[in-house]
């Protein structure tokens, strides 16, 4: 998974749990600048995978409400899928690594 791929998953996924986030609030959820973030919620707007729809906040500014559509959900999920597999990897590659340092360091105690 790219690194705009990643991106992408991890915004939609904020956005599903929380649809009236600001995009200031956004990035600093995701550690992103908010030009990326406005640059990546309008990448995925032109895919169809997000809508935004313009309300009023509590503070009398205008905000954005977003929600995935179902296309957007359904790409979400294939994400997930391809996400969680590399994470599987990764953590396999870990486990593998450290029980190899285990063995290293009980066939060579210190001192």
């Amino acid at each position: 998974m790219s690194a705009e791929d990643e991106a992408h998953y991890r915004l939609m996924r904020l956005i599903e749990a929380n649809p009236g986030m600001s995009q200031r609030d956004i990035a600093r959820e995701l550690g992103m600048s908010l030009g990326k973030v406005n640059y990546c919620l309008r990448a995925v707007a032109g895919k169809g995978w997000i809508k935004a729809t313009n309300f009023r906040n509590n503070h009398n500014k205008a905000a954005y409400l977003y929600w995935l559509t179902p296309r957007g959900m359904q790409m979400k999920a294939r994400m997930t899928v391809r996400f969680l597999t590399i994470k599987m990897q990764e953590y396999e590659t870990l486990r593998a690594e450290i029980e190899l340092m285990k063995r290293e360091a009980e066939s060579n105690p210190p001192g």
